[in-house]
């Protein structure tokens, strides 16, 4: 990767501040950031901005609005009055109830909370109203500045299918496809057809990953139709789909540009975004490991190309597909601030946020292309609510019962918009935060990501911290030789969580064995005496057994001080540690390696539940005699789960397909869930005949409900 200085024109700053919260002490949204907000108090912008958002995109909204001196209004739902973005904000106004078309797009309360306030421009976020031209239009009505491209470009670029015209005239490269709206099922079948299978059936004013399939045969062409379009209507209010040849093995690269209203435009390097689940991206990083300055030079002018073709004013990015031999193809652009912004920020210096309210109040831009550095590498993780063993993450709802960021860590940048005792809903996106994290090169911001998700406290809903561990320790991930398809190639079978080794299996069972024993000393002492004065003097050694995946271990304890020494299988580990049991990380050092695992739940059962190496592992342990006579105990028989359907998350019921009495084949239809504005079908696991329903149209199911029942 080239390396590239800074020039005098753009000093880089690196601040490193902790975030505190404005009118709450626990109100901590992120810390240790990795650009700049540098204010010139001679540079008049706004005196007040309406953050039209929600979440951790409304908190870092606010935090450059803050340094600049700017005050802000947040808007929110009833269910979000006690969101971290309202306490953050200046002032915060309910738009209504929680559901996202009577709140977040309702665009007539917002533009009364806009009247009401007095605020002279409105940041849209991304996501609910960003891209939507009629509120820009409305805004603009009103002399209220949106904070983003004008009403004419984000039509243009909105649209799929204009966009890709668009595209075309502006000679960037395009992927072969149908260049019009798909009028109905047949038609699809028959555009797929002459485009050539396998095809991308995608909304055309989506964005996202909503409303998108990929299609290999005529039948997945018309469940993807029927699907996507239903998604569509939902997520954006427009069901138009387009259809276009889907590049296989691609990986996904996208431009950041920067352009303002005197006819400047810049492009900010690219951000590699391949590892995506359901087309939604799950980890992301700056720069490439895949592209020579050639390729990237190419793509970040064809990008300028195109906003300028749009006269484009703000920030936005273009998204490529990018083939093995480094063909790109462009594959639409963001007219919005893109979730993963802060890594362009983290090698580039640039406040992406500052940068869009400058433009918005008809400043020109500061820089120029050579001005732009690639300063050290930044990766993100999306620390999603969601439970990663269940099609790389089917969401999850509950209270953050505890929460705690690794915002100690050095270069570590946390990016959220909960706090402990926060819910996630079922009516909004699942994300918990954005986790970045900077080093001067990949392999140091891959161990500073590593350290992060070990020391990242999630309790109360189940997370995918499991699965992006897996990812950025992944063999193939760390040599940069990744494509969108990497999690379906890497886990055909679906994720299982970390395969313990038998080192690995060793340390876990030792470390287990280690904690039990330090719990059992613990609970003979009281203010540092032994409880009974009588009791003999401490064991110093401990004969045990340890369960873990169905295998069971005998083990042998012995204590010196903090270290224990434990022999697993023949073979002696040492633990050593502070073994603070009140404490949410458990930081120990196996065998001279420091390792940091969290105690999940315990009980005097010997159950123990660690997260080793990001991955929740069960374990009990025993006495000898308590061992040998649990042998004895009845197993429990595992529900037979191909005579019923229960929901795999928590959602709405969108559509039932079956009643009593009907017969279905395996792998029908029986039902549609939507979760987080995305609609999943599920299918039949055999063919019988439907014995109940349980469920009908409209209704809010739970994670683990009974839908159908089959004979």
């Amino acid at each position: 990767m080239a390396a590239y200085m800074v020039t005098s024109t753009l000093q880089r700053v690196v601040l490193v501040a902790k975030h505190a919260s404005f009118q709450s002490r626990c109100c901590v949204v992120s810390s240790r950031v990795q650009y700049s907000t540098v204010y010139d108090s001679n540079e008049k912008t706004f005196d007040k901005i309406l953050i039209a958002n929600r979440g951790e995109i409304a908190c870092r909204v606010m935090k450059t609005c803050k340094k600049m001196g700017i005050k802000t209004v947040a808007v929110h739902s009833d269910v979000d009055a006690s969101a971290v973005h309202v306490k953050m904000a200046d002032e915060a106004v309910c738009v209504g109830p929680a559901p996202t078309n009577k709140s977040y797009l309702n665009m007539d309360a917002i533009m009364d909370a806009i009247r009401k306030t007095g605020s002279q421009a409105v940041h849209p976020g991304y996501g609910f109203l960003s891209e939507n031209k009629e509120f820009a239009k409305r805004l603009a009505a009103e002399d209220v500045v949106f904070i983003g491209p004008d009403t004419h470009a984000i039509h243009a670029m909105g649209d799929k299918i204009e966009s890709k015209l668009l595209a075309k005239a502006a000679n960037v490269n395009v992927i072969p496809g149908f260049d019009g709206v798909v009028e109905n099922v047949e038609d699809a079948v028959k555009i797929a057809g002459e485009i050539g299978y396998p095809v991308m059936i995608k909304a055309s004013a989506g964005g996202g990953g909503k409303g998108m399939r990929i299609a290999w045969n005529d039948d997945e062409t018309r469940e993807g139709f029927r699907l996507s379009s239903q998604e569509a209507a939902s997520s954006f209010g427009d069901d138009r789909l387009l259809i276009e040849k889907f590049v296989d093995n691609p990986r996904h690269i996208e431009i950041q540009v920067l352009a303002d209203k005197h006819g400047n435009a810049l492009w900010l390097n690219e951000r590699e975004c391949s590892i995506q689940r359901r087309n939604q991206k799950v980890v992301e990083e700056a720069p490439s490991t895949f592209l020579d300055p050639e390729t990237r030079r190419a793509m970040g002018e064809q990008a300028v190309q195109l906003a300028k073709a749009v006269q484009y004013s703000s920030a936005g990015t273009v998204e490529f597909l990018v083939d093995s031999n480094k063909n790109f193809y462009f594959l639409e652009m963001n007219t919005r601030l893109q979730v993963e912004h802060p890594i362009t920020e983290c090698i580039t210096g640039l406040d992406l946020v500052q940068q869009m309210i400058r433009v918005a109040k008809g400043f020109p831009l500061l820089h120029k292309q050579e001005d732009i550095p690639i300063n050290g590498w930044a990766i993100e993780s999306r620390v999603y609510a969601e439970d990663p063993y269940k099609s790389f993450g089917l969401p999850s709802i509950g209270r953050l019962s505890q929460y705690q960021e690794p915002i100690n860590l050095p270069k570590v940048r946390v990016d959220s918009g909960i706090q402990e005792g926060s819910d996630i809903s079922i009516y909004y996106d699942p994300m918990i935060s954005k986790l970045v994290t900077y080093g001067a090169t990949r392999a140091e911001a891959l161990q500073r990501m590593e350290d992060a998700l070990d020391n990242y406290v999630i309790r109360g809903v189940t997370h995918n911290i499991p699965l992006l561990r897996e990812i950025i320790t992944h063999p193939r991930f760390i040599s940069g030789d990744i494509t969108t398809n990497f999690l379906p190639e890497e886990y055909p079978e679906g994720f299982k969580g970390h395969q313990l080794t038998s080192e690995g299996r060793r340390e876990l069972v030792a470390t287990a064995a280690a904690l039990y024993v330090s719990a059992q000393l613990r609970s003979q002492r009281f203010l540092g005496n032994l409880r009974v004065s009588t009791t003999p003097q401490e064991r110093r050694q401990w004969e045990l057994c340890v369960e873990l995946e169905k295998g069971s271990h005998a083990v042998a304890v012995s204590r010196s001080g903090s270290t224990f020494t434990v022999e697993v299988d023949g073979v002696k580990v040492e633990v050593s540690g502070e073994w603070n049991l009140a404490s949410a990380l458990l930081p120990v050092t196996i065998n001279r390696t420091p390792r940091v695992l969290q105690c999940l739940s315990r009980d005097a059962g010997g159950d123990i539940t660690l997260q080793y190496l990001g991955t929740q592992f069960k374990v009990r342990v025993l006495s000898q005699l308590v061992s040998t006579l649990s042998a004895h105990m009845p197993e429990k028989v595992p529900e037979d789960t191909s005579s019923i359907l229960r929901s795999p998350m928590p959602g709405s019921v969108v559509a039932v397909s079956v009643k009593p009495g009907d017969v279905v084949a395996e792998g029908q239809e029986i039902c549609v869930i939507e979760a987080m504005k995305m609609q999943n079908s599920l299918i039949a696991a055999k063919a019988a005949k439907v014995k109940s329903v349980h469920c009908k149209a409209g209704e809010t199911v739970g994670e683990g409900d009974l839908l159908v029942q089959l004979e």
